[in-house]
């Protein structure tokens, strides 16, 4: 089922989180933030939406930390019922696409709840102080369009909120498969 993100609630402060990657490493709010911002991403490996999106958004995701902002990756499917977005099989999914952002099983999808992430993708994007920012989409081209003519509006939305504390007044929300809640 297509479903679009929420509008953005400018300076709504993002919840805490304790997740681990397919491999044990622990993450939260407090070890992703960078100095400049963060970008938490709903995402999973089935959903043609982010397959669609992936690389650009590893790329993007490597630009942004490379600016200070911290970037994770949240899945937060029911994997008993879609056995594609499974641990084991996100890690795979990270290595083939280039993410090297921490990959984070939300295991009883508490923290997809507490942000109210509604569809993969999803995207958060918070100043300095956690502050909520940017709510919209990874670009201006839907699945058909021409990759040369994107406009990275993530990116640029970011590296706005890193520069200026605030994310753009205009936002486009994100559009994808609903989360698989249990």
């Amino acid at each position: 089922m297509l479903l679009h993100s929420q509008v953005c609630d400018f300076d709504w402060p993002a919840p805490d989180f304790d997740l681990a990657t397919p491999d044990g490493l622990r993450h939260s709010l407090d070890s992703i933030m960078g100095s400049r911002g963060m970008l938490i991403a709903f995402i999973c490996n089935h959903c043609p939406y982010v397959v669609a999106v992936i690389d650009r958004l590893a790329q993007d995701m490597q630009a942004l930390e490379a600016a200070g902002i911290g970037c994770a990756a949240i899945m937060s499917n029911d994997y008993t019922h879609y056995p594609a977005d499974a641990p084991e099989r996100m890690a795979d999914f990270a290595k083939v696409h280039g993410l090297k952002a921490p990959y984070l099983v939300d295991e009883d999808q508490t923290v997809g709840q507490a942000y109210g992430a509604v569809c993969t993708p999803d995207f958060f994007g918070f100043d300095a102080n956690g502050a909520l920012q940017y709510r919209g989409r990874l670009d201006d081209i839907g699945m058909r369009g021409d990759p040369a003519k994107r406009v990275p509006e993530l990116r640029n939305a970011m590296m706005q909120v890193a520069e200026t504390g605030k994310g753009p007044d205009a936002q486009t929300p994100s559009m994808g498969c609903s989360i698989k809640w249990r």
